[in-house]
């Protein structure tokens, strides 16, 4: 009987090791699309109670084994109790592994440190609680292990969501050592390139366009390095650096993004540009920076990294951009010594005019601060892909290459993923622009789909990371899609009622406008609405998998 019992047990042990496997994935790949910030996991807690809520009704059979002693039937129930919810637990969290996620759980250096950490905690709690209550300790001895074993690994389970951040702090000082090694070791390679031009690109929407036009541009002329795909954090830069800078490069482009003040000065600190590019800025991150003045001061750091010889190019179409350069301007400090602008339809150093939509693309002509004056012809869409592209230009003919030999570059731009990337099906051409979404994009792209002669139709979530403005900025892109849509599909009945609410404020007809809970139903309906001619299909955004 005691074996046929201790089989048991241990079937159990392995059903609840299996369980806390599945949630301790899912948990590890919210904690690594929060960027492994205890503080930004827990606001995601916060925001998603189901989900993080879910696993605490394992702690109702954990009292159940705890308290009742030698009461075999509530023992019992709680061991019936317990592999009922394993059951559901595991089916649950193994769900979302198989489903169709933008970014699956990558399993880094760090994910694996933390993942042996997840494990060794309970193991070790439930090793001290066995030599406490055991007068005659041996591992032979069967009779401690398994129920208190389980009994600990079944709280375990209930509390991993914040066993996640007790585990990174845990952590916390192998990482700062490892990072400062890798970011030391990258410094050594830049130091051992003292010809290498680094140019850093910034922005709060943007900057990774600019960096692959720049990069398109440059090529025909140097070697270029560029961080690859959005590869923008500290780390993220010292592993392009580590894993791909040679002694040939001459030019190393580098984005750099932020979600908190002080990001880019961690960044310009390892690399120390030459010269520098803010693409645009704008109400983004919000939940982390608060508030657009710290946006503002963060973006410009960039400039403040800047040496008295470097160049800052800046979108002086962008308010933000352009108050903050006239003022640094006026109290002759925090730039570098030459400011480059770049703008459409500006008066002021690069400006692009007289912009066409044609069939393959665009046509703008460009005239440089000399009065050299270049017609350009590109394969993008969408009037914020100009200035992108102009800034790019600006670039490359501040690094000594003529406007008629980027003619031909110009051209070869492609589409970089999901950023209004245009793909035809049949009669039904699709632009993808869901990346991400912020209230000047949106506006933009929206604006672009309007320009299309035929059935133009919206599809988007909204956007997120907007902090108390979020409601605001999405019933504002609402009043936006209804004087350029002909019908808006939103995903997500509930969040979505502010951008419903603006359009039905607007005047469009609730006849057009449908919302569904789904991405996959709101394509189906995208593509059988009646209408005649080409249809035109603008995916905004793609929430991320934490949302």
């Amino acid at each position: 009987m005691q074996i046929a019992w201790t089989v048991f047990e241990s079937a159990v042990f392995v059903l609840i090791l299996l369980t806390y496997y599945f949630i301790m994935k899912f948990f590890l790949h919210m904690f690594q699309l929060n960027g492994y910030k205890n503080k930004e996991y827990l606001s995601w807690l916060g925001k998603n109670k189901s989900r993080a809520l879910f696993p605490l009704i394992y702690l109702l059979p954990a009292v159940l084994l705890i308290v009742p002693g030698e009461n075999k039937v509530l023992t019992y129930v709680g061991i019936g109790l317990l592999i009922l919810i394993s059951f559901v637990l595991a089916i649950n969290f193994n769900a979302f592994e198989k489903a169709a996620t933008k970014k699956k759980l990558v399993y880094t250096a760090r994910v694996k440190r933390l993942m042996i950490c997840l494990i060794l905690v309970p193991t070790i709690v439930a090793t001290v609680i066995a030599v406490i209550h055991t007068d005659n300790f041996s591992v032979s001895d069967m009779s401690w292990t398994l129920m208190e074993t389980i009994e600990v690994w079944t709280f375990a389970c209930a509390l991993l969501q914040i066993g996640m951040v007790v585990c990174n702090l845990i952590n916390h000082p192998i990482e700062v050592s490892i990072n400062n090694h890798y970011i030391n070791d990258a410094k050594r390679m830049l130091k051992a390139n003292p010809d290498l031009i680094i140019i850093g690109v910034t922005g709060s929407y943007g900057k990774t366009s600019v960096k692959y036009y720049l990069h398109t541009l440059l090529s025909d002329f140097f070697d270029v390095l560029i961080t690859p795909e959005s590869y923008n954090t500290p780390m993220g830069v010292v592993k392009t650096i580590r894993g791909s800078l040679t002694a040939t490069n001459k030019i190393f482009i580098c984005e750099m993004g932020a979600r908190h003040v002080g990001d880019i000065k961690e960044i310009c600190d390892i690399v120390h540009p030459k010269h520098g590019v803010i693409t645009s800025i704008g109400p983004q991150h919000l939940e982390t920076f608060f508030n657009m003045e710290n946006i503002i001061s963060t973006k410009y750091e960039l400039a403040d990294a800047l040496p008295d010889d470097g160049m800052l190019f800046v979108n002086d179409a962008n308010s933000y951009v352009h108050d903050e350069r006239v003022k640094r301007q006026k109290e002759g400090k925090g730039l570098p010594g030459e400011v480059v602008l770049y703008s459409v339809r500006g008066s002021e150093g690069y400006r692009a005019s007289n912009i066409t939509l044609t069939q393959t693309g665009t046509e703008f002509t460009l005239t440089a601060p000399d009065g050299e004056v270049e017609r350009f012809a590109m394969r993008l869409i969408g009037g914020h892909n100009v200035i992108n592209v102009v800034g790019a230009i600006a670039v490359a003919h501040k690094m000594g290459v003529s406007l008629s030999k980027l003619r031909v570059p110009v051209r070869r731009i492609e589409p970089v993923a999901h950023r209004l990337q245009m793909r035809q099906h049949g009669n039904v051409t699709i632009i993808d622009d869901a990346y991400n979404s912020n209230p000047v994009g949106s506006k933009a792209a929206v604006e672009t789909l309007n320009m299309f002669d035929g059935l133009r139709i919206l599809v988007t979530p909204g956007m997120v990371e907007l902090g108390e403005k979020e409601e605001e900025y999405n019933y504002k892109f609402g009043t936006y899609a209804a004087e350029n849509c002909d019908h808006i599909v939103l995903v997500g009945k509930e969040r979505t009622k502010p951008i419903a609410k603006g359009a039905l404020d607007s005047g469009f007809s609730s006849d057009k406008l449908f919302a569904f809970d789904t991405l996959e139903e709101a394509l189906q309906k995208a593509y059988t609405i009646p209408g005649e001619g080409h249809r035109y299909i603008l995916l905004e955004n793609d929430l991320p998998d934490n949302y």
